[in-house]
């Protein structure tokens, strides 16, 4: 069995779930060691594709969309914190006020692929949104984080005034709906083997020896 591991990671940055499942992915490879080779590529997941520009307020989106009482809501974000910190993460939901768009982001991503800065811009985008509090619909904020990894501000910014890799994510994401991805994150494998939600280090450890025999 190959150790070298293509792996789509199917998430939103506006995801809390995101941010646990990649850390715990993360330490998932940590455990296994250098024995397991993974190639990550994020892909394109909107929770919110209708999301007017000024964003909504957190309480009051999460109630409408899910239907969570206040005290349901504090529970989750209480669950979230903890195993945050668990892997290393912070999350600061109090400073998550608003829910935003994240196209432009997903955007942003893609170029950060081509530019093999993904991982690095991934993760400045979640720690902006849910450790600091910040916009990601932002184009300040967007550009900033993208100088901060080391991409070009001045393309930055380009891409983000025109239309530029729009086709190419909204196809992407219409490729893993069809794929029957309507949930995140969602962690594919080689293509087949499929890991949904914000799974413990353990769950992908697992399946990554049993992929790898690692």
């Amino acid at each position: 069995m190959s150790n070298t591991l293509k792996i789509d990671f199917v998430s939103d940055v506006s995801c809390p779930w995101c941010a646990v499942g990649l850390a715990s992915l993360q330490a998932a490879l940590d455990r296994v060691g250098p024995s397991v080779q993974a190639r990550i590529t994020f892909q394109p997941f909107e929770l919110n594709p209708q999301m007017a520009a000024q964003g909504e307020d957190t309480v009051e989106h999460l109630q409408r969309k899910y239907g969570s009482t206040p005290e349901q809501a504090d529970a989750i974000r209480e669950a979230i914190r903890s195993r945050g910190a668990a892997l290393g993460f912070t999350f600061n939901l109090d400073k998550r006020t608003r829910i935003y768009n994240t196209f432009d982001a997903h955007r942003l991503l893609h170029w950060a692929h081509l530019e093999s800065r993904q991982m690095a811009l991934k993760k400045a985008l979640l720690k902006a949104y849910f450790t600091d509090g910040e916009d990601p619909s932002n184009h300040t904020v967007l550009v900033r984080l993208a100088s901060e990894v080391g991409l070009d501000v001045a393309r930055a910014t380009a891409i983000l005034a025109s239309d530029e890799f729009v086709t190419e994510v909204r196809a992407q994401e219409q490729f893993f709906l069809q794929q029957g991805i309507h949930s995140v994150p969602a962690v594919i494998i080689n293509d087949r083997h499929l890991i949904s939600g914000g799974q413990p280090p353990e769950v992908f450890e697992q399946a990554l020896r049993q992929l790898t025999g690692a």
